[in-house]
């Protein structure tokens, strides 16, 4: 039982040593003079402009949604419709629920006219 796990604690104890590897080496060669020029935030290659606490818009909201109805359509879909022939009927059962889900996420943004703005 033990030998079975013994790979993946090895990977752990790596994976936290990189990372303590890492952090340990930002402190110690990381900047130490402050100014204010380099404290001040940085935003896409320009200086940030605007206020902070300003709203999104809904459509924002929305359009990030509908990448995510689009995104796992495609990233779950996909592979089952590779494996389709072989799952037969009752994997055309199982998948039918999480399409329906994702049916309903696109009535509700057809709905809603977010697919108009975009």
């Amino acid at each position: 039982m033990i030998n079975t796990y013994f790979a993946v604690l090895v990977l752990i104890l790596i994976a936290a040593g990189f990372v303590g590897t890492m952090l340990l080496l930002a402190i110690v060669l990381g900047p130490k003079h402050h100014t204010e020029m380099k404290d001040d935030p940085f935003e896409c290659g320009t200086v940030g402009s605007g206020n902070v606490s300003q709203r999104h818009s809904v459509k924002f909201y929305l359009v990030a949604m509908t990448f995510i109805v689009f995104d796992l359509e495609i990233v779950f879909l996909y592979p089952w419709a590779i494996q389709l022939r072989e799952l037969g009927w009752p994997g055309f059962w199982v998948m039918l629920p999480f399409l329906v889900v994702l049916t309903v996420g696109l009535l509700y943004e057809y709905r809603r006219k977010v697919l108009d703005v975009i």
